[in-house]
């Protein structure tokens, strides 16, 4: 079978796919499995980042890749086909540049980029490479929300009426442990960029948005530059309507909500899909709902049966639909291109909670050079 390297910049995240691509399956509890890998067609080859004790704790758990303090040296392996890049948002842009320039495929975690600045440089870099690039959106790729699209694209729920995403965490921890995201970054482009993903997910283009965002008591405590409780309302090219929430200062009920929802309200029906908890609740035509609840059967892929574990399956689901992508040239999702269409309603979210008014997305696409 054919594998495509993959080399890992950043591994304070990225460690976990490296363990997700190098290790085999937990069995989940109760279950006896042959020994089988998520991500079949990807190999983790090389690890990278400047802090000791990041590779450290990431050669304990993957000991048979190379592992370097210089990215110029990860890139010049041959081994390499794809760099996932996991560092701080302020350097996705010249990370991926400089990986394009190695002749390099791209992983990025999102967001994609958060400056206008940035998006311009990417796409302009773009037109001049070959290389491809997959922002790695991981609630797409959960499980959840993989059985509520494939029902959606069956026609279960007809036409989407209403799409309402959230994601609502408290992170106080995140501050503590990336002090970078109080003050290089904006909860537009790092939390959100869950639920405003989910959104052009199902409405794609969007045509404006208007957002509303104050700070949390938390944010205040850790003087967090951007608005941390923001509310976003969507108008798509087509007429559809949708709407995003986050809140990163809250005092969670875990019980009443999951940390990321996605309600569909079709013609025909309702689904929701939920992360953490790996819930998926649907109508059937004659108003029964249905719950699958997958967490017990899916706990090792997705979590390695950790009770907190993060993004193994997502991760690796990922990884496995580009490498899948690019071994058989057909078409990734979310490519370089999505990346910017969404990074302009995240700047346009941006500008909308600075001007208290509504703002028109196409001409950001068009700062960008896509109009």
């Amino acid at each position: 079978m054919t594998k495509l390297g993959v080399g890992v910049l950043g591994l304070q995240e990225g460690r976990t796919l490296l363990k997700a691509i190098s290790h085999p399956i937990p069995p989940s509890v109760g279950a006896v499995t042959e020994i089988t890998y998520r991500a079949p067609h990807v190999a983790a080859v090389a690890g990278c980042d400047l802090n000791a004790e990041q590779i450290t704790r990431a050669s304990a758990d993957c000991p048979d890749v190379f592992y370097t303090a210089d990215y110029d040296e990860m890139l010049q392996r041959t081994d390499v086909d794809i760099v996932a890049i996991y560092t701080p948002d302020q350097y996705h842009c010249d990370h991926i540049l400089r990986a394009f320039a190695a002749g390099k495929h791209v992983i990025c975690t999102k967001p994609l980029v958060n400056t206008l600045t940035d998006a311009q440089r990417l796409y302009q870099a773009a037109q001049r490479t070959g290389c491809q690039l997959m922002v790695g959106q991981s609630t797409r790729f959960f499980e959840s929300f993989q059985r509520q699209r494939k029902d959606y694209d069956s026609g279960r729920f007809g036409q989407i009426e209403f799409v309402d995403a959230h994601y609502t965490h408290r992170m106080d921890w995140y501050y503590d442990k990336s002090a970078w995201a109080a003050s290089a970054t904006d909860w537009v482009f790092l939390g959100l960029s869950h639920p405003i993903d989910l959104v052009c997910w199902y409405l794609g283009d969007i045509r404006e948005v208007y957002a509303t965002g104050v700070h949390s008591q938390l944010a205040q405590q850790y003087n967090v530059r951007s608005p941390d409780v923001v509310s976003i309302n969507f108008m798509a090219s087509n007429g559809q309507t949708g709407r995003a929430f986050g809140h990163y200062g809250l005092h969670e009920l875990p019980s009443a909500r999951n940390a990321i929802e996605l309600m569909l309200y079709g013609s025909q029906g309702t689904s929701l899909a939920q992360y953490h908890d790996m819930r998926y609740r649907y109508t059937t035509p004659d108003g029964t709902e249905v719950q699958e609840d997958m967490l017990y059967q899916r706990r090792g892929y997705y979590f390695n049966n950790e009770v907190h574990g993060m993004h193994y399956g997502e991760f690796a689901n990922y990884a496995e639909h580009f490498a899948n992508a690019l071994l058989h040239h057909s078409a990734h999702s979310p490519n370089l291109t999505d990346g910017l269409k969404i990074f302009a309603v995240m700047e346009a979210a941006r500008r909308s909670m600075q001007t208290h008014q509504p703002v028109a997305v196409a001409p950001i696409l068009a700062e960008i050079g896509l109009a």
